[in-house]
């Protein structure tokens, strides 16, 4: 028999929709033993009147004095602790402020949270961008996701690099390619490649990234960014995130880039997209052909061409110098060092017989 506790809490990660598997990992036990809890009836037994007894609680100096902590708090919810504690000892408490404290943070009425209020948009309206870092043996990669929020079709590949150049690629030659058009906005967190600056917050206005704000004109879709500290905006795609950390690439090994980026696609078209997405109850491939693929903008005539678009850092820095790599379309010679001693030698010769001539 295990104890009330651990029954209360695998109960309650059931209800979560944990797996089996994750619930034994949280406990600490094996997943034979989660399934023996289940198959016995463990979970059946009335919980809340098994409840462990507790030892009645001794009385204290302030117990005469609740009922007016209790009056001011319903009153004055915000009431401090410190100034409950001066009230009580004009009423005649001799005790210490430690008990009032205590006492005062578990009998304070705490307001109910607002209810979370899922925000849907209607098909083919937006996309939510994101990136997530991820280690390998081979290095820190960024994966670029990109997922509809109708349908929750999801596109994602693995890029070196968080940078302007692998949005905008990432962005036109697949996501936009895998969907099949595009949407009419794009949702994006707070990142630099994209929003140069947010003064929302001080009644001012959001500053677009100039050349990503040309991108997006030559695509057709609306740049929108989370307002800081409100990732809660972009939740679909960061649901997304954990779920490729877990189900992706969490227990698989890859042998590099391209194997990784292949079987990302593979993981898409056979996992991701063709499972019930248990939020909106469809499959979201099955949901993004039906109602959203016809919907989208349709891809542009042509591939973007960059205005100003900065070249990938490939400068190899070293602590004395910055070897940085040949202009394009400069042809560098390189020669041995005796080269360049043999024509100091004849440079100086001739300087010599100038001279006897003059």
């Amino acid at each position: 028999m295990f104890g009330w506790d651990t029954l209360v809490l695998l109960k309650h990660l059931l209800d979560e929709g944990l797996t089996k598997t994750d619930i034994a990992k949280r406990l600490g036990v094996s997943r034979r033993v989660v399934h023996h809890w289940i198959q016995t009836g463990q979970l059946d037994r009335d919980l809340e009147s098994a409840a462990p007894r507790t030892m009645r609680p001794r009385a204290t100096k302030l117990d005469p004095y609740h009922a007016i902590i209790h009056d001011r708090l319903t009153t004055y919810p915000e009431l401090s602790a410190t100034r409950l504690f001066a009230e009580v000892r004009s009423a005649g408490y001799t005790g210490g402020v430690t008990q009032v404290r205590a006492y005062v943070a578990r009998v304070r009425p705490t307001p109910e949270p607002d209810p979370l209020v899922r925000f849907e948009t209607p098909p083919a309206h937006q996309g939510q961008v994101d990136f997530a870092e991820f280690r390998f043996p081979w290095g820190k990669r960024y994966a670029l996701l990109v997922v509809l929020a109708y349908s929750r079709l999801l596109w994602v590949q693995f890029y070196p690099r968080q940078t302007l150049a692998t949005i905008l690629t990432g962005l036109e030659a697949a996501a936009f390619a895998y969907f099949g058009g595009v949407p009419h906005e794009l949702l994006f967190d707070q990142l630099k490649a994209v929003v140069v600056g947010d003064q929302r917050a001080e009644g001012g206005r959001l500053v677009e990234n100039p050349e990503f704000l040309r991108f997006a004109r030559h695509w057709s879709f609306r740049i929108r960014a989370c307002r800081p500290y409100r990732a809660k905006t972009k939740g679909k795609v960061e649901r997304r995130v954990r779920y490729l950390r877990s189900n992706f690439v969490y227990g698989r090994e890859f042998v590099g880039d391209a194997d990784l980026n292949a079987e990302a696609l593979r993981w898409l078209d056979e996992t991701a997209n063709q499972r019930v997405h248990r939020t909106i109850n469809a499959v979201p491939r099955e949901r993004f052909e039906a109602d959203e693929h016809a919907l989208l903008q349709p891809l542009a005539a042509r591939s973007y061409r960059p205005l100003v678009l900065p070249a990938e850092r490939t400068a190899r820095r070293t602590a004395l110098h910055t070897v940085l790599p040949p202009a394009a379309g400069i042809v560098v010679e390189q020669r041995p060092l005796v080269h360049y001693q043999s024509l100091i030698e004849d440079v100086a010769a001739a300087l010599g017989l100038a001279a006897e001539v003059a």
